[in-house]
């Protein structure tokens, strides 16, 4: 029978049934357009008998209007996003939705116009704006917008030069195929312990099966070189290579990496892509031409017509775990399409997570280890500095040993890092007559000052505002303090001790687009920069041979809040960025200040001792029943309206199932109790290993009606608790 039963793209309308029409194949997977009253839905033909919904009448049913000409959905590919729907208590709609994210791309073949230079005589005198572009341009075709960035005129020019004839119109297809990588391009010289390593991971390519690995390497082991192996290996069988990176600014180190191994460059993914990249690449990725793929957490969902191999680098990082939509992990969630597939997966980290260690411990992984730095290169000294005895001086954050440290390789023409994982100026801004604290609107959060923009800024809502010349509560001017560091401020303090230093801030504010990450890469390993002052950002993935000192300004950030993860957080974060310090022939320093050198996770990274670290924290989270060993969930309930979001939030307690298996605590305000303008109460639930979580939230949450104007959340695994 030509039934079919549609995921239509919209939560809210749940499965829909049609009929094809006489002639119409649509097997499960197939991307077809329906109508649904006066409009037309996308949808996905689904796998019979996996969708609920009641069986309609044969001769009731509308027939389709249109197959679109994409190939259907692989099978592991709906499976994963059922798994992903179930597990994370997410609308199946939601997750199939990131499946089809570049709309362009279900179109069909299309053209677009690029220009190159017609080769024509121009009569009369050229300006000097047009004599630089055509001598920029020789050899070039592109966009108009790509021909104006790399000749440095603006577009208008070049339409001129269009007009003048000077360029010529040339119609391409969308859809070019991406330039080859080659497998043996560029071989490596791997050491003794990266080539038993990568021997693994090549027969694991080669088996065509699932298979987990967890690559443990300190920092500068060459953990990037050793997983290109099964890279080539998998190049050389025609099958396609998943590269999931946690930061976009980490793309461009990658992409020369990459490039100088292969030859080519891979398939990018991620938000920045303009939308006919972004279609290219889809199309590229479905019809199995695109090789190698390397993106953010988005690219896991992408229909791979033939994966071969999928490798998760910083595996560690908290930014694979989504916070909004669909909150998924995409570690996690690539082991599972990486089961699915039958084919094996890499988890590559320095400092992986305790969750992953688990699974190594239990055999459900196998753990490589990579124990020492490349080339013969040392693991660095680390040194605490007390800051309750080496206090910095008024209005001052760096204590003595830490500006000797910077003075002394500035005369030795040495590179220096600063890490303070605290964006802008000033966490708070407040006035000294009054009291007044600047706060978000719409967020139960101070305004961070940006004195680079001369913005005060949300950063949970991207909220912002000048700062202004008086209080606006007292009225009175040149009053306004800012109240502790920021990494900019670091930044001021730093010109002033150093006057002469090149001095480069690396946060997500200035490397926020991949050119801009790729030319304070270039500044680094040129020796263009004398300090870099970073956030986050500057913990991974980085290789400046000539940065022999790290310097910690805050250990003990990353502490507060209460967080479950704040110790594996801070080792993890202070680990890499201490990992940047002495990676070529230079031996490398770590100062680390702080005012608690006696907590657990500060002693740990002054002794070098993460097996005694990890010992602890697997021992506490076990005593907690906190995850690998039992099961967390939040639940937020919010409302425009205040006194409706705590009513859902009562209602709902009120109706919680009693378990032996399950604590639920709750109702309570978030911590963020206010949040892009809608109040937010929170549940948090703690399951034993025995408990079906999923199977408990559903019907929790489904057995209570809510008002229009309430959101209820759920997220399961949380990473962040506010």
């Amino acid at each position: 029978m030509n039934r079919i039963r549609l995921l239509v793209l919209n939560a809210a309308l749940g499965p829909l049934d049609y009929r094809l029409p006489e002639g119409v194949a649509a097997p499960a997977g197939s991307v077809v357009v329906a109508p649904l009253g006066p409009r037309k839905v996308t949808g996905i033909v689904w796998d019979e008998g996996r969708l609920p919904g009641e069986d309609i009448a044969f001769e009731r049913l509308r027939p389709i209007l249109e197959v679109l000409p994409v190939p259907p959905l692989p099978e592991a590919l709906r499976r994963l996003i059922e798994w992903t729907a179930d597990y994370y208590c997410a609308p199946l709609a939601s997750v199939a939705r990131m499946a089809l994210s570049s709309g362009g791309a279900l179109g069909g073949p299309a053209t677009m116009t690029e220009y190159r230079l017609s080769g024509a005589e121009m009569t009369g005198r050229l300006t000097a704006q047009r004599k630089a572009a055509l001598e920029a341009l020789a050899g070039e075709q592109g966009t108009m917008r790509e021909l104006a960035a790399q000749a440095g005129v603006s577009e208008g020019v070049l339409r001129g030069m269009a007009g003048a004839g000077l360029l010529e119109p040339v119609t391409v297809t969308i859809d070019r195929p991406y330039p080859p990588a080659d497998p043996d391009h560029a071989p490596p010289d791997l050491s003794p312990e990266q080539a038993a390593v990568a021997s693994q991971l090549v027969a694991a390519v080669k088996a065509r099966a699932f298979a987990p690995f967890l690559i443990d390497g300190v920092t500068g082991s060459g953990k990037t070189e050793t997983y290109f192996e099964p890279v080539a290996e998998a190049l050389r069988m025609d099958r396609q290579v998943l590269v999931l990176l946690p930061e976009i600014a980490l793309t461009e180190n990658f992409l020369a990496r990459f490039a100088a191994r292969f030859g080519a460059a891979p398939v990018l993914w991620h938000s920045s892509l303009k939308s006919t990249e972004r279609r290219r690449a889809w199309r590229a990725i479905a019809d199995g031409t695109a090789q190698v793929v390397v993106g953010a957490r988005s690219a896991l969902f992408l229909p791979y017509a033939n994966l071969g191999l999928i490798v998760v680098d910083e595996a560690h990082e908290v930014s694979f775990k989504q916070d909004d939509g669909v909150r998924y992990n995409a570690r996690d969630v690539s082991v599972m399409r990486a089961r699915f597939e039958g084919v094996p997966v890499v988890l590559a980290s320095a400092t992986p997570a305790l969750e992953s260690l688990h699974m190594a411990a239990q055999g459900i992984y196998t753990k490589l280890d990579l124990p020492s730095r490349f080339g013969g290169a040392s693991l660095p000294s680390v040194r605490l500095i007390n800051l309750t005895e080496e206090k910095p001086g008024s209005q001052r954050w760096l204590a003595g040993p830490l500006v000797e440290g910077l003075r002394a390789r500035l005369e030795r023409g040495e590179q220096s890092l600063l890490f303070l994982n605290r964006r802008g100026y000033a966490p708070l801004t407040l006035c000294r007559n009054c009291g007044h604290r600047f706060k978000c609107p719409s967020c139960s959060a101070w305004l961070v000052e940006h004195r680079l923009s001369s913005r005060l800024a949300c950063h949970h809502c991207g909220f912002e505002t000048r700062v202004p010349e008086a209080c606006p509560e007292c009225g009175e001017r040149d009053c306004l303090v800012a109240c502790g560091p920021g990494v900019e401020r670091i930044a001021d303090e730093v010109r002033d001790l150093f006057p002469q230093a090149r001095i480069a801030l690396a946060t997500s504010d200035t490397l926020n687009t991949p050119e801009r990450a790729a030319q304070f890469i270039a500044e680094a390993t040129g020796k263009a920069i004398d300090i870099i002052i970073g956030t986050q950002l500057v913990t991974k993935g980085f290789h400046f041979p000539d940065l022999t000192l790290v310097g910690v300004v805050d250990a003990d950030l990353g502490l507060e809040g209460g967080d479950l993860r704040a110790a594996e957080r801070t080792y993890a974060q202070v680990a890499q960025v201490a990992g940047r310090a002495g990676r070529g022939a230079k031996p490398g320093e770590v100062l680390i200040q702080t005012r608690h050198p006696d907590a657990p996770v500060i002693a740990a990274l002054a002794d070098g001792d993460r097996d005694a670290f990890y010992a602890a924290e697997t021992a506490a989270r076990r005593d907690a029943g906190a995850p690998p060993f039992g099961r967390w969930a939040a639940i937020i309930l919010s409302s425009e309206d205040e006194k409706e979001a705590r009513e859902a939030a009562i209602r709902l307690g009120d109706a919680r199932p009693r378990l032996a298996d399950v604590q639920i605590l709750g109702p309570a305000p978030a911590p963020l109790a206010l949040l892009r303008g809608r109040y937010r109460y929170r549940f948090l639930v703690n399951a034993k290993r025995s408990a079906n979580l999923q199977a408990v939230l559903r019907d929790w949450i489904s057995a209570v009606s809510f008002a229009p104007g309430v959101r209820v959340g759920v997220d399961v695994d949380p990473y962040s608790f506010v």
